[in-house]
């Protein structure tokens, strides 16, 4: 790739390296000059830029970016478009993420221009939830080093796959000693009921015994009739040895012990055993609390039919040490499932406040195919990943309401609808989730919006690349709805009269990314009576 300062007239063609803002003229780095940019350089004065151009043997940032992908996704991962020379791999299933390092790493010291990045191994991952990305640093790679980073990536298995959660039945038993509580029994019981239920498996039986081996190793042979996929012992007192009553029981009841102890803590105490085809758990105390713990990481491989023996355990010391790490998930005490890792938290303001003065009439409650025009854009919005989903009313905002019952969005009236847009924005903002990183902005009256489009401007933002405000376009011509980073809240809602955020964009071109849509309809509102005519007999 030759890459250096050129003349602008003999710059048509190549790639632009940096952004170029002159008056009204804005071109944004990665642009391919076109001849009509050429002349509006010329206009502005500008008589030389920095670009680049791709030379034989050179392969564009988003096909090299496309290929690699390509090559690492093994199952249940897919890759989204590629961007600015990044692909995204986001899980189809929820399961664990499976990496092989030694294939990742080969791969990532081939060159500086190509990279591949993945969540920890083994990271559980939600639905949708980003895995893994690949980005191209420059414009261009050279195709020896992409053959050869696709040839790192071959193995017998995918270097990238997400192994899904299978549901699975599962059987508990408890040991009692001389004044233990019921509660600490019962505690535990709803503890591992809870675990497993996130995990989308279920507590079949829950037995309890003596603390003796022969008491235990009854109850083990009592709980083969219940055919568990997962036999789960927690002990009245901590295992402390191989020749524990816990080992020494399971082993009177046929099983075999595969290792105790693990360097995770806490969770040190567990034992991984096996009585036949079933896998037995002696569970560390820890195991009690919801809190995160080693339990977890056994169990999660277990759950998602990934093989868990001596070694796996022995080798999960790095990043082992949970104890007094706020940052470490709850997700077991009530609380809301969290976003898919890696990705950013984007709320959705859909604004339904305005008073349709051109349509003579509320347009947001027109009759379109027997349900209010403002449905389609709030189910549009339901249907994306945006969450929260805000809905600003003003004017007939009992009407508004009465039509979104039963929809999981927050209503936000706006008394102040009347001093126009900006008094509307103001409300949806103040409404935003402390930890939103991102708003989509929506407008209620464009029912054309679907929500692939809404997910890309999503996946298009990324303000520590520069993308922090997300704009459809179709055809050259910019749109809604727009999506905003945080950043810029402040500015959104110390705003007044009937005007939006829109002169932002021209404040801050650099942070600026376009994101082309599949048709006119972020272009398409409805203001008037033949706009919904013509809307309705399309349909």
């Amino acid at each position: 790739m030759i890459f250096g300062e050129r003349p602008v007239e003999r710059a048509a063609g190549t790639i632009l390296a940096h952004s170029v803002r002159a008056g009204k003229l804005m071109l944004k780095k990665g642009r391919r000059l076109s001849e009509a940019d050429i002349a509006a350089l010329g206009a502005a004065g500008i008589a030389s830029v920095m670009v680049a151009e791709l030379e034989p043997g050179d392969v564009g940032e988003d096909e090299a970016a496309r290929r690699l992908a390509e090559a690492i996704a093994g199952p249940n991962l897919a890759a989204k478009p590629p961007f600015t020379g990044r692909v995204n791999l986001h899980a189809t299933r929820r399961g664990l993420l499976l990496v092989d390092r030694k294939r990742l790493d080969r791969i990532n010291v081939v060159s500086e221009t190509l990279t591949v990045a993945t969540l920890e191994p083994f990271a559980l991952v939600e639905p949708d939830g980003m895995a893994a990305t690949v980005k191209i640093i420059p414009f261009s790679v050279r195709d020896g080093d992409l053959a050869s980073c696709i040839d790192a990536a071959a193995g017998p298995e995918p270097l990238l796959r997400i192994a899904p959660l299978a549901s699975r039945a599962a059987a508990l038993i408890q040991t009692v000693l001389p004044g233990t509580k019921e509660s600490i029994l019962d505690k535990t019981t709803a503890a591992t009921r809870a675990r497993l239920e996130a995990l989308n498996s279920a507590l079949i039986a829950d037995r309890r015994c003596a603390h003796r081996i022969q008491d235990l190793a009854a109850a083990i042979e009592d709980a083969k009739a219940d055919r568990p996929d997962l036999l789960l012992i927690s002990g009245a007192s901590a295992i402390t040895d191989r020749r524990d009553v816990i080992p020494a029981a399971i082993e009177r009841a046929g099983g075999r012990v595969e290792h105790f102890g693990m360097p995770v803590d806490p969770g040190n105490l567990i034992l991984l055993a096996r009585i036949g085809d079933v896998p037995v758990l002696g569970l560390p105390g820890c195991a009690r609390s919801p809190k995160l713990n080693g339990f977890d990481w056994v169990l999660q491989r277990l759950l998602c039919n990934v093989a868990v023996g001596r070694e796996d355990i022995m080798r999960m010391g790095a990043g082992g040490l949970l104890t007094e790490i706020p940052s470490r998930p709850q997700p077991r005490e009530g609380a809301p499932e969290p976003a898919p890792p890696g990705a950013p938290k984007v709320a959705a303001i859909v604004l339904a406040a305005g008073r349709s003065t051109r349509m003579g009439s509320n347009k947001l409650m027109a009759d379109l195919e027997g349900a209010p025009l403002l449905l389609r854009a709030v189910d549009a919005t339901l249907a994306s990943r945006a969450r929260p989903v805000i809905v600003v009313t003003g004017h007939e905002s009992e009407k508004v309401r009465s039509a979104l019952q039963g929809r999981p969005v927050s209503i936000v009236h706006n008394p102040d609808y009347e001093k126009g847009l900006s008094t509307s924005l103001r409300s949806g903002i103040a409404a935003l989730p402390a930890d939103a990183d991102a708003a989509l902005v929506c407008l209620g009256d464009m029912p054309k919006i679907e929500a692939g489009l809404l997910d890309r401007l999503m996946q298009a933002f990324n303000p520590v690349e520069g993308r922090a405000i997300c704009v459809p376009t179709w055809r050259g011509k910019r749109g809604n709805p727009v999506l905003w980073g945080r950043q810029f809240f402040p500015e959104m809602a110390a705003l007044t009269g009937d005007v939006g955020a829109k002169h932002l964009m021209a404040e801050h071109p650099e942070l600026v990314v376009e994101v082309a849509a599949g048709d006119d309809g972020v272009l398409a509102d409805v203001d008037t009576p033949e706009a919904l005519a013509a809307l309705a007999s399309s349909h």
